[in-house]
């Protein structure tokens, strides 16, 4: 028998670090992990690859450029979502002198 997941709410206020962990796979989702990433100015998240999974960044406060490799630099800035498919690699660096915030969402593709 499957263990039922149920619905949750997360506090984004009460988070410290660079990172957080909103959503981390099962038990918590099916498939789906989530987290608040925090960058200080000049700092960036490093370059990786999505593997098998597909990826939603969304901008939240502060500046920066997502880099998608092959891609022209993407400018970070509130109100911006950038999706990356599986198999890219990209990476998050803030530009600004003040904190770069965003929550990723990503998905397993295949299961």
């Amino acid at each position: 028998m499957k263990k039922k997941i149920k619905p949750k709410v997360i506090n984004l206020n009460k988070t410290k670090g660079k990172h957080f962990s909103i959503l981390a796979g099962s038990p918590q989702s099916v498939t789906m992990c989530s987290g608040l990433v925090s960058l200080k100015p000049g700092d960036s998240v490093g370059e990786h690859s999505t593997k098998d999974y597909e990826e939603l960044i969304i901008i939240l406060e502060g500046n920066g450029i997502v880099k998608v490799k092959g891609q022209k630099l993407i400018k970070a800035k509130p109100g911006i979502a950038v999706y990356n498919p599986p198999q890219t690699e990209h990476n998050v660096i803030n530009t600004s002198k003040k904190p770069l915030r965003y929550i990723y969402v990503v998905a397993k593709t295949k299961i």
